[in-house]
């Protein structure tokens, strides 16, 4: 049947595109209210500048194409955020803080989760500019108004800080490929090997590599986590900076020092957003300073970005 479209891409019919179209602009109002400037990158660009400081994750989900005009490698993008870096970087090169927004559609190689779409609606916002917990923050309470915007009921949000492992690992001068290895083993909190792996390092590093899978839950892990970590400076602000966060969202905020995703990719807290109606994240954020460094231009950056498809539908769902 010559009509069928490929796997987990489908058409958007007129009752959800309308929910669709009536929360984007919900959202983007918000953010316009908030200060942020609206910006459209184009669908597909070289791969050269559409994966730069990214890492392996988003390669390996990236639609690749040869330009017919140019012979080159291109990309369909599969995550807006690093598009809108390299504007901040090039195209509007400010001093001083600059808040962009965007909304538009991106292209998977595979689906994100099981049964997901391969093109979600990206709608998100990013800070570029501000170094310090306050932009976080800023962020945080932003996707907050946000997802009670769209009706997400019973939300809650998980956060975690990739600054953590990496102090402890470079306190104890850990080799870059034991250091892959040790970040692999907390992703999936394999124990055993995890301590098999930490064999070799000085025991204190050792012993709060080993602590850092069972720092998960409510705020008071922090204090658990300040008094049994190394007093390391890198740590100090880390957590400092997740209390702050806590007391910041209106939604429940659980901890997992254990939480390293995207850890070549982002640069300090990371955070995911989850609630009724969706099986896996509904946003996901975080600070990921590392990826300016890449365009040329070191700047501090901080965003997040919603799937616009999903948290729409949850409203098709509670009128049926």
């Amino acid at each position: 049947m010559k009509w069928l479209l490929p796997e987990f891409i489908e058409d958007i019919l007129p009752a959800e595109a309308r929910r669709i179209e009536a929360l984007r602009r919900k959202i983007l109002d918000l953010f316009f209210d908030n200060r942020y400037e609206l910006v459209i990158p184009p669908l597909l660009e070289y791969t050269d500048s559409l994966l730069t400081g990214t890492g392996h994750d988003l390669e390996i989900r990236t639609f690749k194409v040869v330009d017919q005009l140019s012979g080159r490698m291109m990309g369909v993008r599969a995550d807006i955020t690093p598009q809108v870096t390299r504007i901040d970087a090039h195209l509007l090169n400010r001093k001083g803080v600059t808040r962009l927004c965007y909304c538009g559609s991106v292209l998977h190689t595979r689906p994100a989760s099981p049964g997901a779409t391969r093109e979600p609606i990206q709608v998100g916002a990013e800070m570029y500019g501000a170094a310090g917990a306050e932009a976080d923050v800023e962020m945080l309470g932003l996707l907050c108004q946000a997802l009670a915007l769209a009706g997400a009921r019973n939300a809650r949000v998980d956060v975690g800080h990739v600054g953590v492992f990496r102090a402890i690992a470079h306190a104890a001068k850990t080799p870059v490929e034991l250091e892959a290895e040790l970040f692999e083993a907390l992703q999936r909190k394999d124990i055993p090997f995890l301590r098999s792996l930490s064999k070799k390092l000085p025991v204190k590093a050792r012993e709060a590599l080993l602590l850092l899978p069972s720092l998960y839950g409510g705020a008071k892990i922090l204090d658990e986590a300040e008094a049994k970590l190394p007093a390391l400076p890198a740590v100090t602000r880390a957590l400092a900076t997740l209390r702050k966060l806590a007391r910041a969202s209106r939604f429940p905020v659980s901890f997992d020092l254990a939480e390293l995703r995207g850890y070549h990719y982002h640069s300090g807290v990371v955070f995911d957003a989850y609630c009724d109606g969706v099986s896996g994240a509904v946003a996901r954020g975080g600070r990921y300073d590392e990826v300016g460094k890449a365009f040329g231009r070191a700047r501090p950056a901080t965003g997040f970005s919603i799937d616009l498809r999903t948290i729409s539908n949850l409203n098709g769902k509670k009128k049926k």
